[in-house]
């Protein structure tokens, strides 16, 4: 069974689904499964392999619905009362600790943009995991030459993302040309599931883009997921340096220990001030 459930965690990976892995790590008197019994929990609620009866395997189905969604690793204690003895067939009851971790696919990064910011960001971010997809429309940008590693996309901006698998293991940077691209392309970024979208640009400029995507309809809880301007503020200048600071932000966000700058918080005041006037 444990060669069905590793061979289950590579297969999910790979098509970019989150799971949570349930192993036993200590008994105390008696319980229904032995130490490092395994259970696989999917995130369409279904599982595979066992890690003891059903008031056990009740509790940590629910502990890795947590777990999935906070990618946090929790400890689940349980104690068998005489019922669930009874019922497991035990000539009494025990206690069984299992721990649950999370699984989640390699991270996903989309950028929407191939000049010289966007293959600085790809080459930065390869290394540490990410799965890197490029967009552009200027075909003499958007080539894999000039992106190795990367999936490279040629398409106009105003194209929809759905083609692209948007999930909640995603993040979206916009680094794209001017005013109407930036705005073309946050407008189709915010409304995926995205985990993070994050743009580049002055202070002005991304008031005035989000400001008229408010002014469009959107939905102001939409831009909880924006970061602008990206990366953390390391006071960096050239291309290679922001491109550090990019990745510094994703990695910050997948430990969860990110806390938005205050040129960062300036859009969220903005978004509350349109919501509110």
């Amino acid at each position: 069974m444990s060669v069905d459930i590793y061979e289950r965690i590579v297969e999910l990976r790979r098509a970019g689904h989150r799971a949570a892995l349930a192993t036993i790590v200590r008994r105390i008197g008696s319980t229904p499964r032995k130490d490092n019994a395994k259970m696989l929990i999917l995130d369409d609620g279904s599982s595979v392999g066992s890690v003891g009866g059903g008031c056990v395997e009740a509790a940590v189905w629910e502990a890795a619905q947590t777990v999935m969604a906070e990618r946090r690793a929790q400890m689940v204690r349980y104690e068998l009362n005489d019922d669930d003895a009874e019922n497991e067939g035990l000539v009494c009851g025990g206690t069984v600790e299992v721990f649950v971790e999370p699984l989640s696919p390699d991270p996903r990064l989309i950028i929407l943009g191939a000049g010289h910011l966007g293959r600085s960001i790809s080459d930065v971010v390869q290394p540490l995991g990410f799965q890197v997809t490029v967009v552009d429309d200027r075909s003499r940008f958007a080539s894999p030459e000039r992106f190795p590693g990367a999936d490279v996309v040629c398409q106009p901006f105003e194209t929809d993302l759905a083609g692209f698998n948007v999930n909640s293991d995603t993040f979206v940077l916009i680094v794209t040309r001017g005013h109407r691209h930036d705005q073309i392309a946050l407008e189709r970024a915010i409304q995926t599931p995205a985990r993070y979208v994050g743009m580049v640009g002055s202070r002005r400029k991304i008031s005035l883009t989000v400001t008229s995507l408010l002014e469009k309809g959107l939905s102001p809880d939409l831009f909880k997921k924006l970061y602008a301007p990206i990366g953390l503020d390391i006071g960096s200048e050239t291309p290679e340096e922001i491109a550090i600071s990019v990745a510094a932000e994703l990695i910050a966000l997948q430990k969860g220990t990110h806390k938005r700058s205050e040129k960062q918080e300036f859009v969220m005041r903005l978004v509350k001030q349109e919501a509110n006037p």
